[in-house]
């Protein structure tokens, strides 16, 4: 099993919307990583968009739990309250995430699970602040 190809196997089903696939990648994935972040949070994302909200914020409650132990990204914090539909959270823990100058903000611009805030001007506003829009 090679963790990394379950991760992006369950992003492109994600994609397509077979959201029970893209889970089941994702299991895959956090079981090989040995519960990591990141596919934590996309595991979680996936679970929100299926409308699998309880199984979401038990994820949610999680990462909060390894955030108190260890240094867990806002990204992935940002990335789980859009799933939810949470958009207020989910541009706090954008904003917190430039202000630490997270690495991930590099996949701002593009990243597809992020597009339900594009229309949100507080988004280009952010894009304009790293400095991925001109």
């Amino acid at each position: 099993l090679f963790t990394p190809a379950q991760h992006t196997l369950g992003l492109a089903y994600e994609q397509m919307g077979k959201y029970e696939e893209s889970i089941a990648a994702f299991e895959k994935a956090v079981s090989g990583s040995g519960r990591n972040p990141v596919p934590l949070a996309a595991m979680a994302h996936a679970y929100a968009r299926a409308g699998r909200r309880r199984e979401a914020t038990e994820i949610l409650n999680e990462l909060r739990q390894l955030a108190r132990e260890a240094y867990v990204s806002p990204y992935w914090f940002a990335l789980l309250h859009t799933g939810l539909g949470e958009k207020e959270a989910a541009f706090e823990w954008l904003e917190r995430e430039y202000v630490a100058r997270d690495v991930w903000l590099v996949w701002l611009k593009r990243e597809p699970r992020f597009d339900v805030l594009r229309s949100d001007p507080r988004f280009e506003h952010l894009l304009r602040c790293i400095g991925l829009l001109i």
